[in-house]
């Protein structure tokens, strides 16, 4: 009687139908049962691979097997036997596999991916650069051969621990990276278990709030500073560099890269592009007479057609650094570029009597109040304009009394 039903059974769901001389010899495309779910799937293209249908959740899945190059029939008939017993435990094979690959999977290949993955949102191929080449130099010789899966605290630690104290910012910069990278195999199934990052920072000695920000100068002097910067020995793209960056309120970077293709002139308006600007969102410079001066000289004097500032011997870019080192090497100013912006908002804060919004949105800052940002529609241009106006002639005003005051003391 059993041998009647079993045979019965045998003839409706053949398992082993296929032999290694049968697969080898089939060409024809189309899907060919093994039995037991597994199946021989040939492409159009003559591509061979192995199909394993499963049910995981109430839910019918297809999982590949691998090529008939790399999996045997024996070997497949021992991944399905695998899969099907987890998924008939309950299990998620599919989970499963992916933890497997985690094994295989190295911190390495994960943060390539990363960086393959982001490289076209990122504000430039500077950024890009050093964001792989930090980990490049700091992680990937001592974890990067590590399968990701096997990632703990204590890894984490052995890349963070000796820069943390003495490099600080470019340890905080790291923690981030490792931690985008470790989401990111979370995502792929090659990780599971806590994060290894945080561990790690909780493990890691506790940094004291700094109140200091980027050193920046009394607005008082700052007509002074243009006066010295004038009269100094600064190459000449040093020097309107330094002036445009002061006059504008913008960003060193954003002044650096400007191009004349981004000056309208006739209607008085530096464009930013938005990948230069670090809300990613185009800014409107309104220029004022000031900044016009300025660029004036850069194209009668420089003559360049791309960077208005480039430098005398390589023609490309100047670097934060030579403005930064003119100021406060050359000049003896203890102050940084960036801070003029500081001294920008003061000037503007306690000598005018513009709205806040008005002066943040010279300086490109983000609305920090989502409900507000979102009803937000103009750009305050005309405002803008007399705000940046007043800061041109506040400058000019001042320096021709600083300059006369010392015309005074050599009489």
């Amino acid at each position: 009687m059993w041998g009647i039903l079993w045979d019965k059974m045998i003839k409706r769901h053949p398992f082993n139908k296929l032999t290694a001389m049968t697969v080898k010899k089939l060409s024809k495309p189309g899907k060919y049962a093994d039995g037991n779910n597994l199946y021989l799937q040939i492409d159009i293209s003559g591509a061979r691979r192995w199909i394993l249908r499963l049910t995981v959740g109430h839910r019918r899945r297809d999982m590949g097997l691998g090529s008939t190059m790399i999996v045997s029939l024996e070997e497949a008939r021992q991944l399905a036997r695998l899969y099907r017993g987890i998924a008939k435990s309950g299990g998620d094979p599919f989970l499963e596999r992916q933890k497997e690959r985690g094994f295989k999977v190295t911190f390495a290949y994960c943060a390539q991916k990363v960086h393959e993955l982001n490289k076209p949102t990122w504000k430039n191929e500077k950024f890009a650069h050093q964001w792989y080449s930090s980990l490049e130099n700091h992680v990937l010789p001592k974890i990067g051969e590590l399968p990701v899966s096997q990632i703990t605290s204590s890894d984490i630690l052995s890349v963070l621990s000796p820069i943390w104290n003495t490099r600080t910012d470019t340890a905080r910069k790291l923690k981030q990276r490792i931690r985008l990278i470790i989401k990111w195999a979370r995502a792929k199934g090659f990780f599971q278990g806590d994060d290894p990052v945080e561990l790690a920072e909780q493990a890691l000695p506790r940094k004291k709030r700094s109140d200091n920000h980027h050193k920046s100068l009394s607005y008082k002097d700052v007509p002074d500073l243009i006066v010295k910067i004038k009269e100094s020995k600064i190459s000449l793209p040093t020097q309107l560099a330094i002036q445009f960056t002061i006059l504008s309120a913008c960003r060193t970077s954003e002044v650096l890269r400007a191009s004349w293709d981004e000056i309208d002139i006739q209607n008085l308006i530096w464009t930013i592009p938005a990948k230069r600007m670090k809300t990613g969102k185009i800014h409107e410079v309104p220029i004022s007479s000031g900044m016009k001066d300025v660029l004036k000289d850069a194209k009668d004097k420089i003559g360049s057609p791309d960077f208005i500032f480039c430098s005398d011997q390589s023609g490309k870019e100047l670097s934060n650094n030579t403005l930064r080192l003119a100021v406060q090497k050359r000049l003896g100013v203890d102050t940084t570029i960036h801070g003029m912006r500081s001294s920008f908002k003061d000037w503007a804060s306690e000598t005018t009597n513009f709205a806040n919004e008005v002066s943040e949105m010279a300086l490109a800052h983000v609305i920090p109040n989502k409900t507000e940002a979102a009803y937000r529609r103009g750009n305050l241009m005309d405002k803008r304009r007399h705000l940046m106006q007043m800061w041109s002639d506040f400058i000019n005003d001042n320096q021709n009394k600083v300059i006369h005051a010392f015309s005074q003391k050599g009489d």
